[in-house]
C-alpha cells in the first residue's frame, strides 16, 4: 500500500496555504517523489491516500519514563501524573499519548496542546483530507542497529528503535555541543558531523516504520464525537417520528370512537324525544326536553297525544294494520286491536324500548294503553307485569 507522509510546520503557524514537505512512498516503503504542497493543493489531487503526518520538532515534546509492571488502566494514570511534572503549562490543556511498556520497563510519552490539534483536525476537514496518523518528528526516521540522526530546523532528531525516539534543541554551538553516547553506531542523514560513521541518503529520512502509538487520538476523537452527536440526533428524530405517528393513530381511534358514541346518543335521544326534528347536541337537547316535561310543558294534551302516537308508531312496528280503534282520554292513549292481532310473545322487546323513551305500557282485554311514565300508577304497572307473565 502506497503512503503519503507529510512534515508539518509549527501547528501555531499552520493554515490551508502553509507549505508542507510531502513524500510519496511505494509499497516497498521507498520514496518515489518529494514535493512541497499546501493542504488546499493536496485536496485537489485525486486518489490521495490518508495522510501520515509528523509534527514539527518544536511541537515534538517527548520523554521516557521508567514504570513498574502495572495494569493498562493504571499505566494511563501513572503516565498522566508523570507528565504533569514535565509540563510547563496546564496539563488539562494538553493531549498526552504514550507507548506500551517495553521489556526494559520504559514508556515513551508525547504531548501537544489539545486546542492546536483540534484546529489541525478542522483544517483537514475543511480540505477534505483524511488522517491516518500523527507522530512526533523523529518517528519518520528509519530504524537501524544503533542510532539514526538528522538535523531539522535547529533540532537534532534521534531514533533508537521503533518505539524510542528523542528530540534535542541545538544551541549556538550546534552539533559541537552534543554529547554522543559512546559505543553506539551513529547513522547520519544529511551533512555529516564529526563522529558519524554511516552516512545515509537524504530521502531515507522518510522510510521509518510507524510506532504503535501517536497523537492522532485527539483529532480522531473529535470526528468520533461528531459522529456520536449525529447518531444521537438521528435517533431522536426517529423517536419523535414514531411518537407523532403513534399519537396520530391514537387520535384517529379516539375520534372514531367519539363519532360512534355520538351516533348512539343521537339515536337514543331520537327514540326518547321523537318530536325533535333535528338532533344537533343530543345531551343539551335531552336536558331541555326533560326540564320542559318536569315543568309541565309536556302536559299539554295535544303535545302528549302527538308524543304517544309517535312513540307507538316508532316502538310498536308490529301493530301496523292491527289497530281497530284509538282513544285518547285523560292523557292516555288506548289502542284497541283487532281480534286476530292480540298480544304476542315478543311484546317484551318493544315494551322495553318504550320504557326507555319514558312511556308506560299497560295491557287490557282489548289491547294496550300508553301514557307518560310519570302518570303510570303502581297498580297499573303491576297489572301490566302480571299480564305479561300470564302470556
Amino acid at each position: 500500500m502506497s503512503q503519503l507522509k507529510v512534515a508539518l510546520p509549527p501547528l501555531a503557524e499552520l493554515d490551508l496555504h502553509s507549505q508542507l514537505h510531502c513524500a510519496w512512498l511505494d509499497r516497498q516503503g521507498q520514496v518515489t517523489r518529494e514535493e512541497r504542497l499546501s493542504l488546499s493543493q493536496l485536496s485537489q489531487q485525486s486518489k490521495l491516500p490518508p495522510l501520515v503526518c509528523f509534527l514539527h520538532p518544536a511541537d515534538s515534546l517527548l520523554a521516557s519514563l521508567d514504570l513498574p509492571p502495572l495494569p493498562a488502566n493504571k499505566i494511563v494514570a501513572a503516565v498522566q501524573c508523570a507528565a504533569q511534572a514535565l509540563m510547563l503549562g496546564d496539563s488539562s490543556e494538553m493531549h498526552i499519548a504514550h507507548s506500551s511498556r517495553d521489556e526494559a520497563g520504559q514508556v515513551q510519552i508525547a504531548w501537544a496542546p489539545r486546542q492546536q490539534l483540534l484546529s489541525f483536525g478542522q483544517l483537514l476537514k475543511s480540505a477534505g483530507l483524511n488522517l491516518r496518523g500523527l507522530y512526533p518528528a523523529p518517528y519518520r526516521l528509519p530504524v537501524l542497529p544503533g542510532t539514526v540522526a538528522c538535523v531539522q530546523d535547529g533540532h537534532l532528531l534521534l531514533r533508537d528503535s521503533v518505539q524510542v525516539a528523542r528530540v534535542q534543541p541545538l544551541f549556538d554551538d550546534g552539533l559541537d555541543g552534543v554529547v554522543w553516547e559512546p559505543g553506539v553506531t551513529l547513522h547520519w542523514i544529511g551533512d555529516q558531523p564529526p563522529g558519524a560513521e554511516l552516512p545515509m541518503a537524504d530521502a531515507q529520512r522518510w522510510t521509518g516504520p510507524l510506532p504503535g502509538w501517536g497523537l492522532h487520538g485527539a483529532v480522531q476523537q473529535q470526528k468520533t464525537e461528531h459522529r456520536g452527536w449525529g447518531r444521537a440526533i438521528a435517533l431522536s428524530a426517529l423517536a419523535v417520528a414514531v411518537w407523532v405517528i403513534g399519537l396520530n393513530l391514537y387520535a384517529a381511534r379516539e375520534a372514531s370512537q367519539g363519532q360512534q358514541l355520538k351516533a348512539q346518543m343521537n339515536l337514543r335521544v331520537k327514540q326518547a324525544f321523537p318530536e325533535l326534528p333535528v338532533i344537533l347536541n343530543p345531551l343539551q337537547q335531552a336536558r331541555q326536553q326533560l326540564a320542559a316535561r318536569q315543568k309541565g310543558a309536556a302536559d299539554d294534551p295535544a303535545q302528549t297525544f302527538n308524543r304517544l302516537v309517535l312513540q307507538a308508531g316508532t316502538g310498536m312496528p308490529s301493530m301496523a294494520g292491527s289497530v281497530e280503534r284509538l282513544v285518547f282520554v285523560d292523557g292516555a292513549l288506548q289502542l284497541s286491536l283487532l281480534s286476530e292481532a292480540r298480544r304476542g310473545g315478543n311484546d317484551q322487546d318493544w315494551q322495553s324500548t318504550l320504557a326507555q323513551a319514558g312511556i308506560s305500557v299497560t295491557a287490557d282485554d282489548e289491547g294496550w294503553t300508553l301514557r307518560p311514565a310519570t302518570e303510570a300508577s303502581p297498580n297499573e304497572s303491576d297489572d301490566s307485569g302480571g299480564a305479561e307473565e300470564d302470556e
